[in-house]
């Protein structure tokens, strides 16, 4: 995107689906979301936008591996999870090795940056086994671990998921805020401005470790449902995890994570440094996210998706979310109907027919629009590895 850019409805096909419309969905007809405002979008100047960058080297492919064995009793088998992640990287990358496979996104002199999502810990977060075979694999092309940088946005979260006692020594785990209002780890001069509900400061800064410092990005979403934006996927946990004050965007009922989430996401130099993604599925919410403790709503599928385009990946999140959330019964994530909305924290909680926001899952199909990758399921390469043979 250029230096200034005003995103509006009018860059996408139609305003309905820049709203996340979707007029055969239940509910949708009950109520008329807001439009969103205009975005006005500043990244680093002169960055040249790298092949590497979303959607990446393999547009629209989506490799999927699931084996019972990975998650038992709430543990996740670190063996198994390592040769889940071998054959899929082998499977989306097509090298028969797993250095070489590795060696496709990442150079010996490269400050590789892994995105976690500790938020939900500790019932559900980006789970340490399959941290530590990404950072296996990333040094296995020759980068040293204190050129390893796990990172999220909020300190004290990491410190729940308890990651600095979980990784190899040498390997840096950094926080980018240590509170609600913390703004010292964020660039003044990258950033996205809106003003969505008349709130006091309408930009959201890029934190200053990926403007500047990391050269890859590695994201390491989980597998969930989201209360304003339908599901937490790997768009959500670059977008919301690398800018600050985004809780903004959305104010019950209503949320504006369509557009804003994949705006953030096509900032440079985000967009060129995220290369690849791994997302955790081996705990899947499917009510209750991003924060749920509750194990009623947490499914132990373990699943891993790998992929470089982050829309294909979500679409294929997103209707594993739907499709769990129709066997237990529960409403659609685009469900719009005014009576499942509580304004109760408790119920919401506990119940999995009512929502706090109308939720938002259009901003994958918003994200594809900006060129971020694939979002028709029709399109997608989906490549299901059926359960792996035990070595």
């Amino acid at each position: 995107m250029d230096r200034r850019t005003f995103v509006k409805a009018s860059c996408l096909s139609s305003a309905g689906l820049f709203l996340g419309f979707d007029p055969n969905s239940p509910g949708q007809e009950n109520v008329t979301l807001p439009e969103p405002p205009p975005i006005e979008v500043h990244g680093l100047p002169q960055v040249k936008q790298s092949p590497l960058g979303m959607p990446g080297l393999f547009p629209g492919r989506v490799v999927e591996l699931s084996d019972p064995k990975s998650i038992v009793r709430n543990r996740v088998s670190q063996p198994i999870v390592g040769r889940m992640i071998e054959q899929g990287m082998k499977e989306l990358t097509g090298e028969r090795s797993l250095r070489a496979a590795w060696a496709r996104f990442i150079e010996p002199t490269d400050v590789v940056g892994i995105k976690i999502n500790p938020s939900g810990a500790p019932a559900c977060c980006s789970s340490p086994e399959i941290v530590r075979e990404i950072i296996s694999g990333v040094q296995s092309v020759g980068v040293p671990a204190r050129n390893i940088i796990v990172y999220d946005r909020y300190a004290y979260e990491i410190d729940i998921g308890s990651y600095q006692a979980l990784l190899p020594p040498g390997v840096r785990v950094v926080g980018i805020q240590d509170g609600f209002v913390d703004a010292a780890g964020y660039d003044p001069i990258v950033y996205c401005e809106a003003n969505f509900f008349g709130e006091w400061e309408t930009r959201s800064y890029m934190a200053s470790i990926v403007a500047h410092t990391l050269t890859k990005i590695i994201n390491v979403p989980t597998m969930k449902d989201h209360s304003a934006s339908g599901v937490t996927g790997c768009l959500k946990n670059l977008g919301y995890g690398t800018f600050n004050n985004v809780a903004r965007s959305h104010r019950a009922p209503y949320s504006f994570t369509d557009p804003l989430i994949g705006v953030m996401c096509s900032i440079e130099p985000l967009r060129s440094k995220a290369v690849l993604h791994i997302m955790d599925g081996m705990r899947q919410v499917w009510h209750g996210g991003p924060l749920t403790q509750v194990q009623d709503f947490i499914y132990q599928a373990g699943t891993l998706l790998l992929g470089t385009d982050p829309v294909a990946m979500d679409t294929v999140e997103l209707e594993a979310i739907e499709k769990k959330r129709r066997e237990e019964g529960s409403p659609s994530v685009w469900d719009r109907d005014p009576k499942n909305l509580t304004a109760n924290y408790d119920e919401f909680f506990h119940d999995p027919s009512k929502n706090l926001f109308y939720r938002r899952p259009g901003h994958i199909a918003a994200a594809g629009k900006l060129g971020l990758g694939i979002a028709d399921l029709k399109q997608i390469d989906h490549r299901r590895i059926p359960r792996l043979t035990e070595k």
